[in-house]
């Protein structure tokens, strides 16, 4: 029984530190920058930078993992983000936070990641891969849902430092136990293709860049002086990162034409099964990222909650996800794999709904609570279901490169989802906002006022804190006490409008989940889609 199970809890435990590591910093950001005397846009920029390492070496990851073996890559990654923890916990200045966090620690996980679904899918079969990646899923889940839990009461009680020292202490369990996974995969001596390596990274970084840039430059017309041409920068940026992702996919069909090893081999996107479950993935993804973006912001910089007070109203989606991977397990004996994955994707748009109804100034009823263990159900039925289905796809050498575009596929949903649904929040705010003060009976002269002051949109700050900004601008009590009203009303609306697009989003999944398979052909020996078969084969 260890060692069936030990393989999936040493790599649960990775799968654990790697989302870890994205969510616990965000709680902790004005503590690091009193702690290293830096500033708030130095820590987005290292937070950016980490997303951005990740997303740009991805696919090399898994293709050293193809090289060196699924096991060895996992060892030498963990090696390597434990050293990147190690020091970004010792870090004395924001430099060497920089390399530690956002170099060392992604370089580390770029290895980790693929090489956790890959070796998976060598260790399990059948209904176990099941309950594996339903393991895998719900570890993703309570990393997400307990990263503001832990390091809000760290951040509180001791220091954001113990949070990176207890990864290395996570990574050295992971080497110490790492003979419990086995490989399959026989290692492949194959020369990687430098402009490949090049051209990947350099579109990805484009991309992930310009959609995170999104809150700050805007999506199209530009909401500061940054322009290009009239227009915000980040329609070019990503024009620019498609383009290049184009010039990779041509180069890598070369590489195969002429009889040389792509970086990836693009022919395994030609499988719907494959293509379902990654465009699955990254909406998963997007609304999970997007969920924890504007709550979190909600709560903290609107109602002034500290760390572990967000973290306690968020907990339901962490019991629920958990609950629901362990359901969806036992429901994957006897319900097809498609149909569970609409179910979870339908919960989804509901989970979307509840919360759009819940919102009030407190976020403390009920039915705010239900929506997020609805939401929490719904990605706990999908994590059961998603890893499986897209390494399910591919053949066993092709295990690593199917990893490194869900690695992929991961990164870019959880940047679109920050960016998306932060820009509709800062977007909504700044427009309500705006009506608002032109529908009130507020004074010309101060609607004039208010108007200039925000031409340039407006920030999420505590309701509190209008008064005080008023104060300054010289308005009297009353007209301070009504542009407090307003500014608190457009929050609202600002917070309604980002959960109806949660669930647009939610909705546009339900297009990829149409090509999942209703039985894996690891369960069943066979799969229903022949065309893939056939691209497989060729």
């Amino acid at each position: 029984m260890a060692q069936r199970w030990g393989a999936v809890t040493v790599l649960g435990a990775a799968q654990f530190v790697m989302v870890l590591d994205s969510t616990v910093m965000n709680v902790s950001i004005s503590t690091v920058v009193a702690d290293l005397h830096t500033t708030i846009e130095a820590m987005q920029t290292t937070i950016t930078f980490y997303t951005l390492t990740m997303a740009a070496f991805m696919l090399l990851g898994a293709k050293l993992g193809d090289i060196w073996g699924r096991r060895r890559a996992l060892v030498i990654g963990s090696i390597v983000y434990a050293i990147g923890s190690g020091t970004t916990a010792l870090s004395p200045n924001i430099g060497v936070l920089f390399v530690g966090w956002s170099v060392i620690e992604g370089l580390g996980a770029v290895l980790v990641i693929p090489a956790i679904a890959a070796l998976i899918a060598d260790n399990y079969s059948g209904h176990a891969r099941v309950t594996a990646f339903a393991v895998i899923g719900a570890a993703s889940g309570v990393a997400v849902a307990a990263g503001p839990l832990i390091g809000g009461f760290l951040t509180t009680y001791a220091s954001w430092r113990y949070v990176f020292a207890g990864e290395v202490v996570v990574m050295a369990v992971v080497l110490l136990f790492n003979r419990f996974v086995r490989t399959a995969g026989a290692t492949r001596p194959v020369r990687i293709d430098v402009l490949s390596v090049l051209l990947s990274a350099a579109g990805l970084v484009f991309i992930v860049w310009g959609l995170l840039q999104s809150k700050v430059w805007g999506w199209v017309l530009p909401t500061t002086d940054v322009s290009l041409l009239g227009l915000s920068p980040v329609p070019f940026i990503v024009a620019a990162g498609a383009v290049v992702l184009w010039l990779f996919f041509v180069r890598q069909r070369r590489l195969v034409a002429t009889g040389r090893a792509p970086l990836v081999d693009t022919r395994i996107l030609a499988l719907r099964q494959l293509r379902a479950g990654v465009g699955s993935i990254g909406l998963q993804y997007t609304v999970t990222a997007g969920l924890f973006f504007v709550v979190p912001i909600y709560l903290q910089l609107t109602l002034g909650l500290d760390a572990l007070s967000t973290g306690l109203r968020v907990f339901p989606l962490s019991v629920a996800l958990v609950l629901f991977s362990i359901v969806g397990t036992v429901l994957a004996r006897r319900v097809p794999t498609r149909r569970i994955v609409r179910i979870g994707q339908l919960a989804l748009v509901v989970a979307s709904l509840v919360l759009l109804g819940s919102v009030d100034p407190k976020l403390d009823t009920f039915v705010f609570g239900a929506g997020m263990f609805v939401a929490g159900a719904a990605l706990g039925l999908l994590a059961s279901q998603l890893g499986n289905a897209t390494m399910s796809a591919v053949g066993p050498d092709e295990l690593s490169e199917a990893g490194g575009v869900q690695g992929v596929f991961q990164n870019l949903g959880s940047s679109l989802g920050t960016a998306l649904v932060g820009s509709v929040l800062i977007a909504a705010l700044s427009t309500a906002f705006a009506g608002n003060v032109a529908a009130s009976d507020l004074p010309q002269d101060v609607q004039t006022q208010v108007q200039e002051q925000t031409s340039q949109g407006v920030g999420v700050i505590p309701v509190s804190g209008v008064s005080a900004i008023a104060e300054k601008a010289g308005l009297s009590s009353s007209d301070s006490a009504t542009l407090q009203s307003i500014y608190s009303e457009s929050q609202l609306e600002a917070l309604r409008l980002s959960f109806a697009a949660l669930a647009l989003i939610s909705c546009a999944a339900l297009f990829f989940s149409r090509h999942l398979p209703t039985r894996l052909e690891e369960e069943t020996g066979e799969t229903d889609d022949a065309p893939d078969a056939a691209v497989r084969a060729s």
